[in-house]
């Protein structure tokens, strides 16, 4: 009895066309990244060599600039205009501002030499750390990483630890937010809003809805919005959520409270009921326990301390609906740092003078 043979049924050419689609967009996906990360690591090769060789020493540093010209026009002639002598000088920086060759190998597998470029202004090294941690763990596009710089995200990140006296230390690179308290920002800079003097809650909420994107944008990565208004009835009553958002990488519901005037102590009990609340009719398995942002348009921070809402999973931060110059934002940060270490030094611990 001769065995019966079975052939294979050809797949629909449709359907097999879409396989082989995103295969071959996955293989170019990888070999980009790859192709991405071995020019970065050239560019920071080239720049240590020139850095050491071309410009070391003083002697050399007063005909380094022509060495450089004569050899970006050799480079271009061969290797084509990435090696002009303008981008020859961007690589010595680049070599200036990430000595560690292993820590740029591991940051060229997340990032783009357009990354790295915007990095490069950059004036102090906790900034470039700062911004390439977030950018890799992020994964922030360049655009979205210029957004960042020009909205200050270290110096506010920097003046938020200072005034919750914790050092400001820039993440590893491959560190994910597991921390609530990383999350949240303060201040937040609503400026995009375009709100006008005697503005309400309401119409505080409802130019978030109309600006929902960029807010969600300013609220950081991983945040998904839920719901507007959330209705809770406890005894009868009905009480009212501002807003609901959930954190993917937390994995939470983020309930957000916005309040016009000065942080009060009565939100922490209004804000607890909340997450009492979604934490026994909304919180799905596998979810962690809720969370809430109370966004005040100044926040009162000794009450904040005494009350050490982080243990309750509270967060209290302020909202500017204006960018302040750039002199405000440094006096603010030179006043963070005094109030800081007065009131480290009342509890004993030292520090140098203050510049």
């Amino acid at each position: 009895m001769s065995e019966t043979t079975h052939h294979p049924v050809p797949a629909p050419a449709d359907s097999l066309h879409a396989e082989l689609r995103t295969l071959i967009a996955s293989s170019r996906q990888r070999l980009a990244g790859a192709v991405n990360a071995e020019l970065t690591r050239l560019y920071w090769s080239v720049g240590e060599r020139l850095r050491t060789e071309v410009l070391g020493g003083a002697d050399r540093a007063k005909y380094g600039d022509q060495l450089i010209q004569r050899l970006g026009d050799q480079l271009a002639q061969e290797f084509g205009r990435g090696f002009e002598a303008k981008n020859l000088r961007r690589m010595v920086q680049f070599a200036q501002a990430f000595p560690q060759p292993e820590i740029v190998a591991t940051l060229s597998r997340q990032l783009s030499w357009s990354h790295f470029v915007n990095l490069l202004p950059l004036k102090t090294e906790p900034a470039r750390q700062f911004y390439a941690s977030q950018a890799a763990t992020n994964t922030w596009s360049v655009r979205e990483l210029r957004h960042q710089i020009d909205r200050k995200a270290f110096e506010r990140t920097e003046l938020a630890t200072l005034q919750t006296h914790t050092p400001v230390q820039a993440e590893p690179v491959v560190a994910a937010h597991t921390n609530p308290a990383q999350v949240f920002k303060d201040p937040y800079f609503l400026d995009f809003l375009g709100l006008r003097q005697g503005h309400d809650e309401a119409d505080l909420e409802a130019a978030i809805l109309r600006q929902l994107e960029a807010f969600i944008l300013e609220l950081g990565r991983g945040f998904a919005f839920v719901e507007r208004q959330k209705r809770m009835v406890i005894d009868g009553d009905d009480f009212y959520l501002d807003l609901l958002f959930f954190h993917r990488r937390l994995r939470r519901l983020v309930a957000i409270e916005l309040k016009l005037g000065r942080f009060k102590a009565a939100h922490k009990g209004q804000m607890e009921l909340y997450l009492k609340w979604l934490d026994k009719h909304e919180r799905q398995p596998g979810e962690e326990a809720p969370i809430g942002l109370i966004l005040c348009a100044e926040s009162s921070r000794e009450q904040v301390e005494l009350l050490q809402m982080h243990k309750d999973g509270i967060t209290v931060a302020e909202y500017w609906t204006e960018l302040p110059p750039k002199a405000e934002l440094e006096q603010k940060l030179h006043a963070a740092l005094l109030e800081a270490r007065e009131r480290l030094a009342r509890l004993g611990v030292l520090f140098g003078g203050i510049g």
